[in-house]
């Protein structure tokens, strides 16, 4: 890779990280310093209990399966991957972004505080659940394993990860697990750790690094930002919607 491709792709992932944290950041506020935050959260569970008793056993394996012996059973996974492609910085940085993330979702969900407005009485002595620990587990192994599938499967991989990481956001969701700025809070950690193994594995690769213009997978690239663009507007609105309701 070029010196001034690789300078460019640095600062990129500089910029990525540091908007992730900068929208964490908003979405902590927003979500649990403020009435109107933690009013948005409780109304979205609370109707959230529609139809729940139907999809609850399916959503309970889904959670269930991300256990601390799953985690380190796909991380083990992952880093053979890298290793059998003679990847050895690529199986350390998978394993620093997967370990990195859960680790500062921990730190953060047992770090921060939650004050109590009365929005939801049933759950106070809950306190704070933010990030959610389990849509981290299944982001940052989604993330890791794009790091270090092979260019010719990383398409067919870039649309599990993103629907296994989706699933299990919306499954900690369904189940009652966790609030919606949770697994948003989740995203997010796993966004920065995931800039940040980029970097890293730039700073380490240097000029053996190889890129291939097709390697780029423009097509899914598309398709998942066009999917992710239209469920923030979904979101967007529905918020907007419920923003406008009367509050009992």
């Amino acid at each position: 890779m070029r010196a001034t491709a690789r300078g460019w792709t640095a600062v990129w992932l500089v910029v990525l990280a540091l908007v992730q944290v900068a929208a964490f950041l908003a979405v902590w506020h927003l979500a649990v310093h403020t009435f109107l935050g933690q009013w948005l959260d409780t109304v979205a569970l609370t109707g959230n209990k529609i139809g729940q008793s139907r999809i609850e056993r399916p959503m309970d394996h889904v959670l269930n399966a991300m256990s601390v012996v799953s985690l380190l059973a796909a991380t083990a996974v992952i880093g053979f991957i890298a290793l059998i492609r003679g990847r050895v910085a690529l199986a350390i940085t998978a394993t620093l972004l997967i370990a990195g993330a859960n680790v500062t979702t921990q730190l953060l969900k047992y770090g921060l505080a939650r004050p109590d407005f009365g929005v939801d009485p049933e759950r106070a002595f809950v306190g704070n659940s933010l990030p959610s620990g389990h849509t981290t587990v299944a982001a940052s192994v989604a993330m890791a394993l794009m790091l270090v599938l092979p260019p010719k499967v990383r398409v067919l991989g870039a649309y599990l990860a993103a629907g296994y990481a989706a699933i299990a956001g919306v499954a900690t969701l369904s189940a009652g697990w966790h609030r919606p700025s949770d697994a948003v809070a989740a995203y997010l950690v796993v966004g920065v750790w995931t800039a940040l193994a980029g970097l890293l594995l730039l700073i380490t690769q240097r000029e053996q690094a190889e890129i291939a213009p097709e390697d780029a997978h423009r097509k899914a690239a598309v398709v998942l930002g066009v999917a992710g663009v239209l469920a923030l507007c979904v979101s967007a609105l529905a918020l907007a919607w419920l923003v406008d309701l009367p509050r009992v």
